[in-house]
C-alpha cells in the first residue's frame, strides 16, 4: 500500500512511496506552475528520494494538469539576475532528471506545455492521461528560442526530423499526436496514469540491477552532456532572448490572458 510521508518543503511537493518506488506529485495550485519555489521544492524531492534509498522515481500532478510550464505572471516581476538565477535553477533541476541514479516515469496527468512538457523530456518513460489534453514544447510560439539542451532532449526522444518539425513549430499534441510523435510512450485513461507509470518503473527494477543500470547510464549519456557543453554564454543568450521586446511584449500579453481566465 501507498504511505504518505512527511517533508519539511514547503506544501509544493506531495510525496507517497509506494515501496521502492517514491512518487512526486506537483502540487502547486492552481496549474502547478514553475517558479523558483516549486523549482528548488523538486530538486529537494529528487534529492531526498535518493537519501532515502528509493529506487525509483514517478513525477505526477493534478487530474488534468501536470504543470502548466513556467509561472510567466511571477517571473515577469524579476529583473535580470533574478532571471538569470531562475535559468541557472531550471538547469539544474533538467540535469538532475537526465542524470538521476534511479529510472524516473512521469505521469503525464493532465496539461503539459512548455516547461511541464521540459521535465517529462528529461525522464525515462512518459504516461500521457488521454482526453483534452495538450502536451509539447511552445516556447516558440511566445518568442522564445528553445534552448539547445532542451531542443537535445526533444531530439533524444523522438529524432531529428521529427524534433526540427516539433521545436521550430512549437506545435502542442494531443495524447494521439503524442502517442504517434513518440513524444510519449504510452497514453492511459487519467484514472491509470500513475499506475501505468508504477508499473513501468517495477518491470524496469525487475531486470537485472547491475546491467539495467549500467546500460540505461550509457544511453542517458548524451543527455548529461548536453548540460556540461552548456556555458556562461548560453545562459546570457537567453536572458537576452527572455528581455527581447518581441517576447516580452508575447509574454505580457500572455499574463494578462491568465489573469483574466483566473479572476
Amino acid at each position: 500500500m501507498p504511505s504518505r510521508i512527511g517533508v519539511t518543503l514547503p506544501a509544493m511537493i506531495d510525496v507517497v512511496d509506494h515501496g521502492a518506488i517514491r512518487e512526486l506529485r506537483l502540487a502547486r495550485p492552481p496549474v502547478n506552475a514553475l517558479d523558483p519555489g516549486l523549482i528548488a521544492a523538486l530538486r529537494a524531492a529528487l534529492a531526498g528520494a535518493a537519501a532515502a534509498g528509493r529506487e525509483a522515481v514517478v513525477l505526477s500532478g493534478a487530474p488534468g494538469r501536470f504543470s502548466g510550464g513556467l509561472d510567466v505572471p511571477a517571473l515577469l516581476q524579476l529583473d535580470r539576475a533574478g532571471i538569470q538565477r531562475l535559468w541557472v535553477d531550471f538547469f539544474g533541476l533538467m540535469r538532475d532528471l537526465a542524470a538521476s541514479p534511479v529510472p524516473i516515469a512521469t505521469a503525464i496527468t493532465g496539461h503539459s506545455p512548455a516547461g511541464g512538457a521540459v521535465l517529462a523530456l528529461f525522464t525515462d518513460y512518459r504516461v500521457f492521461a488521454d482526453g483534452p489534453f495538450m502536451v509539447g514544447l511552445n516556447e516558440v510560439q511566445v518568442g522564445l528560442t528553445l534552448p539547445p539542451v532542451v531542443l537535445r532532449a526533444l531530439t533524444f526522444t523522438v529524432g531529428e526530423r521529427q524534433a526540427a518539425r516539433l521545436g521550430a513549430g512549437g506545435y502542442l499534441l494531443s495524447p494521439a499526436e503524442a502517442l504517434r510523435w513518440g513524444f510519449v510512450d504510452e497514453v492511459a485513461a487519467p484514472e491509470e496514469v500513475v499506475p501505468r507509470a508504477l508499473a513501468w518503473c517495477t518491470e524496469t527494477l525487475a531486470r537485472p540491477r547491475g546491467a539495467m543500470s549500467a546500460t540505461r547510464s550509457m544511453a542517458r549519456r548524451p543527455l548529461v552532456a548536453a548540460f556540461d557543453e552548456l556555458g556562461t554564454q548560453s545562459l546570457d543568450a537567453m536572458v537576452d532572448n527572455w528581455f527581447a521586446p518581441e517576447p516580452q511584449a508575447t509574454l505580457r500579453s500572455l499574463a494578462a490572458r491568465l489573469k483574466k481566465t483566473s479572476a
